[in-house]
């Protein structure tokens, strides 16, 4: 009876001693994690939000070569579509001209005319779709080299500010269902890289 009641009390005392770990070991830990959960709440240690935005149609819009070069852009696309108008509107005058011969037009004329024609149609619209692909290329460098001057930009302008993130809004990119005005960036980053590209130096 006095073995059994020395083993009850070793028990115990193993039993409160793991209870005692774990309450102190776990409380340690739920510290931690609190800490780091009301840091990314509330990012008191910078002094600031930790997130802000930028709205692309604006930046598109108001980034004066940006703006400029679209327009160049677009001007080219209205000269391929324009160009290959006026051919088709050739090659139909050119068919209303043929008809004219009316019953002097042979089966043999008809049928050569017909491939001439076909022929340079082909040409017209295989012209049309060259254009259209380098045009196509034009844009996506632009794009593209656009998108390297926007993120060059905002990593300079982040070394002062230090946001952790930096999201984009704009016409099919409405990912947030709420946005504060005083997030908005958008207005440095117009004026700093109008100022960054309007230097011919720095584009």
């Amino acid at each position: 009876m006095k073995k059994l009641s020395i083993i009850i009390n070793i028990s115990l005392l193993v039993a409160v001693g793991v209870l005692y770990y774990l309450h102190f070991s776990g409380g340690k830990q739920k510290s931690k994690s609190s800490l780091i959960k009301a840091t990314i709440i509330n990012d008191s240690s910078v002094g600031h939000s930790i997130i802000a935005y930028i709205e692309l149609d604006s930046i598109y819009n108001q980034i004066s070569y940006i703006s400029s070069k679209r327009k160049e852009l677009e001007v080219e696309q209205r000269g391929i579509e324009t160009e290959w108008q006026n051919s088709y509107r050739g090659l139909e005058n050119k068919k209303n001209e043929f008809l004219k011969k009316g019953a002097a037009i042979t089966d043999a004329m008809a049928q050569e005319f017909q491939g001439e024609l076909m022929q340079q149609k082909e040409l017209v619209d295989s012209r049309k779709e060259e254009l259209t692909e380098k045009l196509s290329e034009k844009q996506y460098r632009f794009m593209d080299d656009i998108q390297k001057k926007l993120k060059d930009f905002l990593a300079s302008y982040n070394e002062q500010r230090q946001f952790s993130y930096i999201f984009t809004t704009g016409t099919g990119l409405e990912y947030m269902a709420y946005k504060d005005s005083a997030l908005n960036i958008t207005p440095d980053v117009i004026n700093g890289m109008n100022e960054k590209l309007n230097s011919p130096s720095k584009r």
